[in-house]
């Protein structure tokens, strides 16, 4: 068969003679002599003589191919059955087989004529012919089956020679049909594949997204039907093999003769050949398809990275061209608003291209065969992403600094304009006066006072902070106001040398005037001031008292130890690290096995399908401390100012933790009802974690704090140098985020209020209160219990609405206390007013409503919790004012 497969020339199959082999002048059973020697049998045939020699050439040629070469080689038996025919009939038999038999003979056989006449013939013409027949094999006449019997065993002929072997010779030319055609069928399927397969590696890949679909599904395709043709080819050698072998099959007394073990070694060395054929095509496939694929992932990338690239290289055409910082507070302010509108038109082409860049440094890390293609690209995506931002970022603060200035401008002309006017309005006749000196000097000295308000003090010292980006123009502008300042200054300098000489001419003494408390200076401190009662959130958060023993890592506030700065950087490393790899942890231990198949029949039915409330966003905060805000810090190593920067930079980022606390409470309660099951104990204990995994579930919470502590231990280390105001904008940010944080906690408590919160805008300030009301309309005994009897109330700032509630603490399940907020009453901020001092109460300021049809009088803990909350409500309404302008 392995002959047949690799012979180029087709060899003589049995579908080429089947006339030939059907008229059955001579057949091979299967039967062997002793030694295992096939042998061929002439049966009795009345045309044997009539046969043309091509036909009988070609069946003998045909029969002895047929055994093994093994077989072939020990020579074959051949049987002459003539016994009903003439001498003539057997010298022409053997004549034909000496001329013509194509292999080796080992003996003949001749079942001589049963005729007594022919016999005597037979035995003399074989003593007289023998040398004539050319045969170098003895040929052995018999007279009987029974003497052949003596030669050859009965199981190996068949039933026409007195023996026991079954053999069915149509059988036997369908199964020889049957073989050579699967052979037939393996070669051609064979050179199938190899013709696709080089087909498929000449082929060369297409440059474009459409071409590589067509020639991905062509290919496909094409591959799907020669699978279909192997199966095919398989199915028909395991039918034949079940049609060789059924004689075993339905009946166990059965044996399947040489031959047809031959034929069945045969289709199993076919089907062989065949698995090992697909094994080699299916390898090959396998890597083709696998470069299709990532040849359209790459051809796809590349597509969208030209148009994202074409989108970003816009963008930043469009911000090189804001080189404008604005001569005006109006035009500044409008820049800024165009500049906002161009970070918020960025938005979406920045996201595009930071997660085109993920899903490049993905397919590198799925082993593309284009790595040196795919990551100069996702390196360009991000330094674009990064351009732009740090553009964006320098943008805002130049315009920050030339709205600051401008501002400062105005705030100085309109001092100089009002100093002008108050000496020009200081009548000569009443200075003449000691007391009319005494009170034209107070006047004069409560008035320099304010010039500290505008920082107008050191206006040398004012210019020079601005001179980096002082145009032309700006800086002609400036030295012009510069100019008058101090024109104005030397006015009331000789002004006030006058007044002193006119009020020391008089003889009683002089008494002191020191400027009223309420007008001396309030210059704010450069560090963002907070409310006593806000300042805690700086260490934890103020819902809930869970927050105060377990949520945090105590002791970190009292650490007083000086620290270098690279200790500082090199503990927030190891603790970012540690904290990262606690996060992989709970994901991959627990949150992911919550889908373990092996594992569903352990975890309890209130816990179906709420992973997401267990968890919260933990995954989303994983990503980000794992794939972007640990590499960052890595970086700070060897340049620790740049750690101020990261925390700016990722402000928004980190707004992740607002979600994750406002699902604690849920995450918690979840966790009381099902933290004792036997699936959380399986989990731990494959994880060997000693803690159970609420522990875990605390450290996300317990992060955010650490970070406002270290950068504190940060600014200790690096007071007065250059990095300091952004290590203290680094803290405010974190603060604010732990404020936004506690801020949204708070909110989710409010009860009772029928509208969607999401509506009033950004939660701005909360806190509790003394509040007294008084109501224009009501009863005069209403109006006057309210004014006497305080409210303890917990007011919530909106940008839109204020609202007041009602504090109140329940148990919950034995656990700690839960503060919840009822809802009371509710102001626009469109239609309040705002007063800030009440009856001399510093602690107190007034809110009105609807022309004052209702004023709500508010107490808070402290001049500084007053202070902040007026200066936000000022904002807010300021903003709306800025707004209907």
């Amino acid at each position: 068969t392995d002959e047949i497969m690799q012979q180029e020339i087709r060899p003589l199959v049995a579908v080429d003679i089947i006339e030939q082999l059907h008229r059955q002048f001579a057949i091979l059973s299967g039967g062997r002599g002793k030694d295992g020697a096939p042998i061929i049998t002439f049966p009795e045939f009345a045309g044997f003589s009539e046969i043309p020699d091509d036909d009988f050439l070609n069946v003998v040629t045909y029969l002895t191919s047929i055994p093994s070469l093994e077989a072939a080689s020990i020579g074959f038996i051949i049987i002459i059955d003539r016994r009903r025919d003439k001498w003539s009939a057997v010298k022409a038999s053997l004549t034909r087989i000496a001329g013509a038999f194509p292999g080796n003979l080992q003996l003949v056989f001749v079942l001589r004529p049963s005729r007594f006449i022919q016999r005597a013939i037979a035995d003399i013409g074989i003593k007289l012919y023998r040398d004539d027949f050319k045969m170098k094999v003895p040929i052995i006449m018999l007279n009987s089956v029974s003497d052949l019997h003596g030669y050859i065993d009965k199981s190996q002929l068949t039933r026409e020679l007195g023996g026991t072997l079954e053999y069915g010779h149509s059988q036997w030319i369908h199964h020889r049909t049957a073989i050579e055609n699967f052979a037939m069928t393996v070669k051609t399927t064979a050179q199938m594949l190899q013709t696709f397969g080089t087909d498929l590696a000449e082929t060369e890949l297409p440059n474009d997204v459409q071409c590589t679909e067509e020639l991905l599904s062509s290919h496909t395709d094409h591959h799907s039907k020669l699978k279909d043709e192997l199966k095919l080819a398989v199915k028909q050698g395991a039918t034949l093999l079940t049609c060789i072998r059924e004689p075993v099959t339905r009946s166990a007394n059965s044996k399947l003769s040489p031959d047809e073990l031959e034929n069945v070694a045969t289709v199993e060395r076919l089907l062989a050949q065949l698995d090992e054929t697909e094994k080699a095509f299916d390898q090959f496939w396998t890597k083709h398809h696998l470069k299709l694929e990532q040849c359209l992932q790459l051809r796809h990338f590349e597509h969208d990275f030209r148009e994202v690239k074409l989108t970003l290289d816009n963008l930043m055409e469009t911000q090189a061209g804001f080189a404008d910082i604005g001569d005006s507070v109006t035009r500044v302010e409008n820049l800024l608003k165009e500049q906002k509108h161009l970070e918020e038109k960025g938005q979406e082409p920045l996201e595009k291209a930071q997660s085109l860049a993920l899903h490049g440094e993905q397919l590198i890390q799925n082993n593309h065969y284009a790595v040196d293609s795919i990551r100069p690209k996702c390196v360009e995506l991000r330094r674009i992403c990064d351009d732009f931002t740090n553009e964006t970022k320098k943008k805002y603060d130049i315009l920050g600094k030339s709205l600051e200035l401008h501002k400062q401008l105005d705030k100085a002309s309109q001092w100089c304009e009002a100093g002008i006017y108050l000496l020009a309005s200081q009548a000569v006749d009443k200075c003449q006066s000691q007391e009319g000196a005494e009170t034209a000097l107070v006047e004069i000295e409560k008035f320099l006072v304010t010039a500290k308000e505008h920082q107008l003090s050191n206006p040398k010292e004012f210019y020079n902070q601005f001179d980096m980006i002082l145009t032309p123009e700006i800086k002609a502008n400036a030295q012009r106001i510069v100019q008058k300042l101090e024109d104005v200054q030397e006015m009331f300098d000789k002004r006030q040398v006058s007044l002193k000489k006119l009020a020391a001419k008089q003889t009683r003494p002089v008494q002191p005037v020191a400027p009223h408390p309420e007008s001396s200076p309030k210059r704010a401190s450069p560090k963002i001031t907070r409310p006593a009662a806000q300042e805690n959130t700086s260490y934890h958060f103020q819902v809930r008292s869970y927050v105060q023993h377990k949520y945090f890592e105590t002791g970190l506030i009292e650490k007083c130890i000086s620290k270098s700065q690279g200790h500082i950087i090199n503990e927030l490393i190891e603790t970012e690290r540690v904290y990262v790899e606690e996060l992989q942890s709970i994901i991959e231990g627990y949150a992911s096995e919550m889908d373990n198949p092996n594992l569903v029949h352990l975890i309890p039915s209130a816990l179906q399908n709420k992973k997401e409330i267990l968890f919260g966003n933990l995954p989303e905060i994983y990503y980000f401390h794992n794939r972007i805000f640990l590499k960052e810090i890595e970086h700070c190593i060897e340049n620790p100012e740049l750690l101020a920067r990261c925390f700016l930079k990722r402000k928004e980022d980190l707004q992740i933790y607002e979600k994750y606390c406002q699902n604690k409470p849920r995450s918690e309660a979840l966790w009381r009802q099902c933290g004792d099951s036997i699936f959380f104990q399986e989990c731990q204990r494959k994880l060997d974690h000693k803690l159970s995994l609420d522990a875990y579930l605390l450290k996300p919470v317990q992060r955010i704090t650490k970070y406002q502590l270290l950068l504190k231990e940060m600014l200790k280390c690096s007071k007065n140098s250059e990095g300091t105001a952004e290590l203290e904008e680094a803290l405010a940010t974190v603060l604010d985020i732990i404020k936004s944080v506690n801020d949204s906690m708070h909110q989710i408590a409010i009860t009772g209020y029928e509208g969607d919160v999401g509506e009033l805008g950004k939660l701005l300030m909360q806190g509790s209160f003394n509040v007294w009301t008084d109501h224009k309309k009501g009863h005069n005994k209403v109006k006057d219990l309210a004014r006497f009897k305080p409210m303890q109330r917990h007011l919530f700032l909106y940008t839109k609405m204020l609202l007041f509630c009602k504090k109140r603490e329940e148990n919950t399940d034995g656990h700690e206390k839960t503060a919840s907020y009822s809802f009371k009453n509710s102001l626009k901020m469109s239609t309040v007013g705002i007063t800030e001092n009440v009856k001399g109460d510093n602690k107190k300021f007034e809110i009105w409503y609807n022309g004052r049809e209702e004023v709500y009088i508010i107490q808070a803990s402290s001049v500084e919790l007053k202070n902040t909350w007026i200066s936000e409500i000022r904002k807010v309404l300021t903003g709306q004012l800025e707004a209907c302008r």
